[in-house]
């Protein structure tokens, strides 16, 4: 049974209660005794109010700073671009040994943008929880986001930091696996892992819709499966991958640059009727597909976006 009277954390303080703030308190409420007290800030008062209706909070707070103080354990939940600024804010109120950490998809300008705005005494741990939707909102949150999940932890000091074994410990408990590497390692994977695939995602929708000898009416009506899948991706916050774009600059052009090499090998497969360079370069994805499942990093039976927020791995950042 969940020992609630001496939780993991005392005060965890969300700044910024969307889909991922509100995840981590769903899932930290499901476990029980990761957290007692939860407060939230965001500067939008529907926000603030939709928290506390869940219960995803304790209390709300309209600034940063508020929410900061007397908190061990901080998780800043906000678009990459504004972390920055957000440290700055929360630098001046933090107790001594509290924890400070992120949820963004780029870790090395997150190390950089905060990291001089933290006091001595409080202990940085970047992190990354591998997960999400292209749903956003306090509504969107669900406990089982994290559930099988990797979480990347990215702390300046390495890996045996007691603090970063103590995030680590609390996001096994939401029910992530977690990894330890450096911001610039983070950065390089995740480009082409994530960041690349939501640039082609949002290109070639948009592709679609410019073409000029196909109407909108039949981009939706006859979307097969494929197209369908991008659009998903597509769909995602355009702030937050904005901010991920900019702040991920040098990894997301290496990759890009990769990207349209092999694309281009592609294109000449097709010119030159190579159906022998199209199948190698096809079954080699599919084995790489199904490595993914056995991983057990999705599932193998389709899922025609009918079944909602019960599939977790949706729209992964």
């Amino acid at each position: 049974m969940a020992d609630t009277t001496h939780p993991m954390f005392k005060r965890l303080a969300l700044i910024g209660i969307g889909l991922i703030g509100s995840s981590i308190s769903h899932a930290a409420r499901r476990h029980g005794a990761l957290v007692g007290e939860i407060v939230g800030s965001s500067a939008t008062e529907a926000t603030r109010t939709k928290a506390l209706e869940l219960g995803l909070i304790d209390k709300a707070y309209a600034t940063a700073a508020e929410a900061a103080q007397n908190a061990d354990l901080i998780i800043v939940c906000t678009p990459v671009g504004v972390c920055g600024r957000v440290a700055q804010e929360i630098g001046p109120h933090l107790s001594p040994d509290a924890i400070v950490s992120d949820v963004g998809s780029v870790k090395t300008s997150i190390v950089a943008d905060m990291a001089p705005h933290l006091p001595a005494g409080v202990h940085f741990v970047p992190g990354h929880p591998i997960a999400g939707t292209e749903q956003s909102g306090p509504e969107a949150g669900f406990a089982e986001l994290f559930d099988g999940r990797w979480c990347i932890l990215t702390p300046p000091d390495g890996a045996e930091q007691p603090a970063a074994k103590k995030l680590a410990a609390f996001w096994t408990g939401l029910g992530a696996k977690v990894e330890i590497m450096t911001p610039e390692h983070h950065d390089l994977v995740l480009a082409i892992t994530s960041h690349l695939p939501h640039l082609i995602a949002f290109n070639i929708v948009n592709t679609a819709e410019h073409l000029k000898r196909v109407t909108d009416s039949e981009v939706i009506k006859f979307s097969a499966g494929g197209f369908r899948d991008f659009t998903r991706i597509a769909a995602s916050d355009p702030t937050m991958w904005r901010d991920v774009f900019l702040n991920n600059k040098e990894a997301v052009l290496h990759m890009l640059k990769r990207f349209g090499e092999d694309l281009s090998a592609l294109e000449a497969a097709i010119r030159a009727d190579d159906g022998a360079t199209l199948f190698k370069r096809f079954a080699e994805a599919r084995a790489i597909r199904r490595g993914i499942v056995e991983a057990g990093q999705d599932i193998a039976s389709p899922d025609f976006g009918r079944s909602g927020k019960a599939v977790p791995n949706s729209g992964k950042r």
